[in-house]
């Protein structure tokens, strides 16, 4: 039987409201109930990572076009107007009548009334020439940023304090956009050059960054899935974002070296400094949940390396076996996430002050624990996925100043922006450790 992308993708909607779950738990959760062709699959994902990106714009167009008080309107029909306001907007190739028939007729399921009531304002929007009277930027810059594009007021307010107007709305403009793939070359198992000739033959459009050489940008995928790809499943490559990379390439380990990962989920970061220290060296590789050693598990299997112990062990808590044992410890902390926000679109409505400033002392935490793994001459990364700087320098400079034995690095702290490095937001500081320290 066919599915209906449409009313599978109300489901999905519906359930990430109610269930509070991350929309791309719950889309891999739903579609995997169904025969559903490649096509659909996208068209769903696409429709529902849109909508969710652009919530507050959509929301905005339908409390203009709404006569109706927006919190009186029926939950599953408001993520119709959603729908239908996002393909009228967004998808130029969905006909107007078809994205208006398929939300009435999702509404009418509900009640009949509902259906004329979808229809009325769609119809009306499309009369006005989809266009809707938005704040002044000049005057409310506040509250224009956080309409266009859909993040709180709090969050755009805190930015604009921080980096000012024009980069604020570069930053959150490239925060709503497609992230493209980027796989790290398992050296270890082949070459760049022989990679990227491999994929080039299934058609794959890629292209070497320029960040890092190892690393590969995809812009195509040719219709493949990952998994699909040449060399997946003999681990020649490893899915990590350029960002992520980086951080192995800022520290350049050695071979022979011991490295200690205390949040090391889901491995790319582990098995990046295990295929550096090679077979000579060693990586402990930590997580407290049961289910994401797993991943780490499966990823340095995949990828062929032998050189990596994971176990279970709570980064907040001090292990003494460990002290002065690494030359490298890296703490790539829990954090906000807000510099993979266009990975994860729900995070921007999750968060709120109060939670950002309740993780700085888990980090603070668990930097200082781990700290003291390094040894004389060692090396201390810690890093983040966020671009807050209460998460980043802040928690940087309050540890060196409590620790004399540690120093920042000649390339020291290094914070990486969506619209500027075309990566993740990431944070990244690099110290080491006096020898003769006490």
């Amino acid at each position: 039987m066919k599915i209906n992308a449409r009313k599978l993708a109300l489901r999905i909607l519906d359930d990430i409201q109610n269930s509070g779950d991350f929309s791309h738990v719950v889309i891999n959760r739903t579609l995997g109930q169904y025969p559903i062709e490649a096509a659909d699959r996208r068209f769903i994902s696409n429709l529902v990572f849109g909508i969710l990106e652009n919530r507050i714009y959509l929301d905005f167009h339908i409390r203009k076009f709404s006569a109706q008080r927006f919190s009186r309107i029926h939950p599953s029909v408001v993520n119709i107007l959603r729908m239908g306001f996002y393909q009228l907007i967004f998808l130029t190739k969905v006909p107007e009548s078809a994205a208006v028939d398929e939300c009435v007729k999702l509404a009418k399921l509900i009640h009949p009334k509902e259906g004329s009531f979808v229809n009325g304002i769609l119809r009306q929007f499309i009369r006005t020439g989809k266009k809707v009277d938005l704040p002044d930027r000049k005057k409310h810059p506040v509250t224009y940023l956080g309409i266009v594009y859909s993040f709180p007021e709090w969050l755009v307010e805190k930015w604009l304090s921080q980096y000012g107007f024009d980069f604020t709305e570069g930053l959150l403009r490239a925060s709503n956009e497609v992230p493209r793939l980027s796989v790290r070359v398992n050296l270890t198992k082949t070459t760049v050059a022989s990679l990227m000739e491999d994929f080039s033959k299934v058609g794959v459009v890629a292209e070497i960054s320029e960040k890092v050489p190892y690393g590969i940008v995809i812009s195509d995928l040719n219709h493949l899935s990952i998994q699909d790809l040449p060399g997946f499943s003999e681990g020649a490559f490893a899915i990590q974002d350029i960002s992520s990379m980086m951080v192995g390439h800022l520290v350049e380990s050695t071979s022979g070296q011991t490295v200690i990962d205390v949040c090391a989920a889901p491995g790319g970061k582990t098995t990046h400094f295990a295929e550096r220290v090679g077979e000579k060296g060693r990586v402990i590789a930590r997580d407290l949940s049961e289910d994401k050693l797993k991943i780490i598990e499966e990823n340095v299997g995949r990828l062929g390396l032998k050189n990596v112990l994971v176990e279970p062990f709570d980064a907040t808590a001090y292990d003494d076996s460990l002290k002065d044992l690494a030359d490298c410890v890296l703490v790539d902390a829990p954090c906000s996430g807000l510099g993979i926000i266009r990975r994860k679109p729900d995070i921007k409505y999750n968060k709120t002050p109060e939670s950002l400033l309740a993780l700085t002392d888990i980090q603070s935490s668990i930097l200082e624990v781990s700290s003291r793994y390094v040894k004389d001459g060692g090396t201390l990364v810690y890093s983040t996925c966020t671009i807050n700087t209460d998460e980043n320098e802040a928690i940087v400079q309050s540890f060196l100043s409590q620790h004399a034995e540690f120093e920042l690095c000649p390339d020291g702290m290094v914070t990486l922006f969506p619209h500027i490095d075309h990566t993740d937001g990431f944070f990244i500081a690099k110290m080491k450790k006096s020898q003769g320290a006490r």
